[in-house]
């Protein structure tokens, strides 16, 4: 097997707006975004074609620039929407740098996240009007334009934004049509976590961002006639680099109306696609096996799945045929990744069997920010697959097991944090980054991660021990919802609970067994 080999055409690109352009001039008529609006009890669907929705994006870019934004910070603030990646994009082709912020963060946050980053402007969702407006009073930021995205008439917003962009563009200003990306420069900038000022800020470039997304390209089944649902946050960069490979590739993106209502917009819109965690596919694929069982079909259904597993051996794949009532019930979905945490294999495999293609893949925010997953055509169920085509990974620092650190490089490893060195120099190494993750590779090339290395335990005795795996096993009790797994301390060592008489009566039961044992030989 050759971990680098690919299995799609795909230029290489070295910024997003390449990017972006190659896919208007190729899917100018899809349709990018089908967005729902509620209306007392009638429901009406707005479809917006890539060429529309990249008109919007050269108005919007057109009238930040008028603000002389130019090279500026511009902080995101909403929940998963049309304008937030309407925002995004505007920003990026224009050579600006991007600043999203989590959604649920305290007005405290919001102000440090503004402090630490400077930025200038901020596009957010009406409800954070207030919060806004109170901050800025306080003068401890940059901010110098505050843009809603609702039509709010006694503030700037985009739909008025928008209609500037259209004057500015007719007057024959395109400054922003033309502004120059400098691929590795600045151009996103995504806190690890926004509760104190000493927040990690991870700084990336166009060239990180775009890279990551053509390596992608190369390995993974993508269809531009697919529907996704837009799950995971935007200001997690799995969430805003997923939604880039959408536009990449024609495909139709849908926004659920809350986490309750995600099995209900599966059927809605038809969806065939989503990058999402293994706690909502763990979720999805237990109310599968509850129907399952409330029709007594339990049975029906293990013997339809060694049937159709083994027709696979003689390369006969008649499973979505098979389950296609199953499926239908998840509105038509073909393909899920899952990512942020380890997928219990069964479930990678229970939607194996149903005909649902599912890989893991692996990365950090530092990593634009996959190194690594299971392809189109190589998976283990249980690994992360093999590092992205221009990624290099290794494991370092290896115990008895082969188990160590796993370290990577590629063009898509981060520029450093902002205003840390030190944090920077720790993390990245001789062109490396140590991602704080042990794990080890097997014998074909495919990756297993054991867990962080913060949370390892270490014995006095020298064993280690591995939470995460521990966990996973002790899950697959049927009564177990939810377990944690930690080290207790005693004195200065770790403990199981057994008394020092206890364990030197096992050892001596121990040695009486094994006596024993060789008197039976003999």
């Amino acid at each position: 097997m050759n971990q680098k080999e690919t299995f799609f055409e795909y230029p290489n690109f070295n910024n997003i707006k390449e990017i972006m352009n190659y896919s208007l001039q190729k899917y100018p008529d899809n349709i990018a975004f089908r967005l729902k609006n509620k209306k007392l009890d009638k429901i009406e669907y707005r479809d917006i074609k890539y060429k529309e929705f990249f008109e919007e994006v050269n108005n919007l870019g057109s009238a930040l620039f008028s603000l002389e934004l130019h090279n500026k910070r511009i902080a995101i603030i909403s929940k998963n929407r049309y304008e937030w990646v309407l925002s995004y994009i505007s920003i990026l082709h224009g050579g600006l740098i991007a600043i999203p912020l989590d959604k649920d963060l305290t007005p405290i946050e919001i102000e440090n996240s503004l402090v630490k980053s400077q930025a200038e402007c901020i596009i957010y969702e009406e409800k954070y009007q207030e919060i806004i407006e109170e901050i800025q009073a306080k003068q401890t930021t940059n901010l110098k334009y505050k843009i809603c995205m609702d039509n709010n008439a006694l503030q700037m917003n985009i739909p008025d934004f928008i209609e500037n962009g259209k004057e500015i563009l007719k007057s024959g200003d395109t400054k922003y049509l033309n502004a120059a990306i400098n691929d590795k420069d600045l151009a996103v900038l995504v806190f690890t976590s926004g509760t104190t000022s000493k927040s990690k800020a991870v700084m990336l470039s166009q060239y990180n961002i775009a890279k990551n997304i053509c390596d992608m390209q190369k390995v993974e089944p993508f269809k531009s006639s697919d529907v996704n649902l837009a799950i995971l946050p935007y200001h997690h960069m799995f969430g805003s680099t997923g939604q880039l490979i959408m536009l990449c590739n024609g495909i139709t993106t849908v926004f659920c109306d809350s986490l309750k209502s995600i099995g209900k917009n599966l059927k809605e819109y038809n969806v065939t696609f989503f990058v999402g965690v293994p706690k909502l596919i763990e979720i999805m694929y237990s109310k599968i096996q509850e129907e399952i069982k409330s029709q007594n079909k339990e049975g029906l259904v293990k013997i339809l799945k060694v049937f159709t597993r083994v027709l696979l051996i003689f390369k006969i794949d008649i499973r979505r045929k098979v389950f296609k009532r199953i499926i239908d019930e998840l509105g038509g979905l073909r393909f899920v990744i899952s990512g942020a945490a380890a997928l219990n294999k069964d479930i990678e495999k229970g939607f194996d069997d149903l005909g649902i293609f599912i890989v893991q893949g692996y990365g950090l925010t530092e990593c634009s920010p996959v190194i690594a997953g299971e392809n189109y055509k190589y998976r283990k169920f249980g690994s992360i697959g093999y590092p992205m085509p221009s990624v290099e990974v290794e494991i370092v620092n290896k115990n008895e097991d082969g188990i160590g650190e796993l370290r990577a490089k590629g063009p898509n490893i981060m520029l450093g944090y902002l205003d840390d060195e030190e944090n920077t120099n720790k993390t990245i190494r001789d062109g490396w980054i140590y991602t704080g993750d042990l794990g080890y590779i097997d014998k074909d090339g495919f990756i297993f991660v054991s867990g962080r290395q913060k949370n390892m335990i270490v014995l006095k005795n020298g064993k280690k021990i591995f939470p995460e795996e521990m966990e996973e096993l002790i899950n697959t009790i049927e009564l177990v919802d939810e377990c944690f797994v930690y080290g207790m301390p005693k004195d200065d060592d770790f403990y199981d609970n057994k008394s020092e008489n206890e364990e030197s009566k096992e050892e001596e039961k121990n040695d009486e067994n094994k006596e024993e044992g060789k008197n039976d030989e003999n």
